[in-house]
């Protein structure tokens, strides 16, 4: 495992993305994205997959406005979009729901909730990701929760000014490129978590990785961020 230590400051505030951070549910969203366009065919099927892993943490909103327009020429409404969004609910929730944790996730936000400020900025839409959280137990743990279809750069300048956070002490956890342009956007500390879907996309990617929470509280500790 390659750990690349960088987080210099003392953090105070943590942003969680969910899908691949808190949950192993990258996968299941992506055999769904795959299923809900296998009836136009593999070549379609497999071009929504590549383009759901290398656009990871994009809303599902977008995705669908993207893909009926580049394979089909459609120009969708609102209310298709939403019954797309809804089809694809139907079939990932309780998949979320239930999806493993990522090694250590539970452990150590219940450990350091009262350290650390923390919240959730997930591409997942709001209503959808309090409803998994609240089934996984974890609410509580959080300051706040929040989703699409407000984009993550929305949402951390949005708590940044609401919380009177200080960018430099707020650390954002992620695993894809939309948490990474978010943290940089926004000028905060990232660690990536590192997974099988997204090792291509960051192979040149310099800064703090992360494969589970165990190595995440060593390096925060190596910091001195945690005493």
């Amino acid at each position: 495992m390659r750990e690349i230590y960088e987080i210099r400051m003392k953090i105070k505030n943590v942003f969680f993305d969910f899908d691949g951070v808190i949950a192993e549910s990258v996968s299941a969203k992506t055999d769904a994205f795959k299923e809900m366009y296998m009836p136009y065919g593999d070549e379609i099927a497999n071009k929504v997959v590549d383009y759901h892993i290398n656009h990871g943490g994009v809303s599902r909103y977008e995705k669908f406005r993207y893909w009926e327009k580049e394979f089909f020429g459609k120009d969708i409404s609102e209310e298709r979009v939403q019954e797309l969004a809804q089809e694809f609910s139907n079939l990932v929730l309780q998949k979320v729901i239930h999806a493993d944790e990522v090694p250590g996730a539970n452990a150590f936000i219940e450990k350091y909730s009262k350290t650390f400020n923390f919240w959730i900025i997930t591409g997942t839409p709001t209503t959808e990701i309090e409803i998994i959280t609240k089934e996984r137990g974890l609410t509580d743990n959080f300051i706040g929760i929040h989703g699409s279809p407000e984009k993550k750069r929305y949402w951390t300048e949005y708590l940044i000014k609401t919380h009177n956070l200080k960018r430099e002490e707020t650390l954002f956890l992620g695993d894809a490129t939309t948490d990474q342009d978010a943290a940089e956007f926004s000028k905060l500390h990232f660690a990536l978590r590192e997974n099988e879907e997204n090792q291509e996309i960051f192979k040149e990617y310099q800064g703090t990785r992360f494969e589970d929470f165990y190595s995440l509280e060593n390096i925060l500790r190596l910091q001195k961020t945690l005493e």
